[in-house]
């Protein structure tokens, strides 16, 4: 994968695809483990969060690069 394409002209990096389609997924994760109550029984919500988008990330992108 190259490290860099190019939109109109601009050069993005190539993980912002990789990282716009996580934070649709994990928008869609967040929602449900909300709807059914999970964060009652997580220590601290917010933390919990940033790390499963980061488990999620790092995921997407070792398989984008492998």
């Amino acid at each position: 994968m190259p490290r860099e394409i190019s939109i109109d002209g601009m050069f993005m990096p190539s993980l912002l695809p990789v990282f716009v389609a996580i934070a649709l997924l994990y928008w869609l994760i967040d929602t449900l483990l909300g709807r059914f109550g999970f964060y009652s029984h997580v220590w601290h919500p917010a933390l919990f969060r940033l790390s499963l988008f980061v488990c999620l990330f790092g995921l997407a992108a070792g398989i984008a690069y492998q």
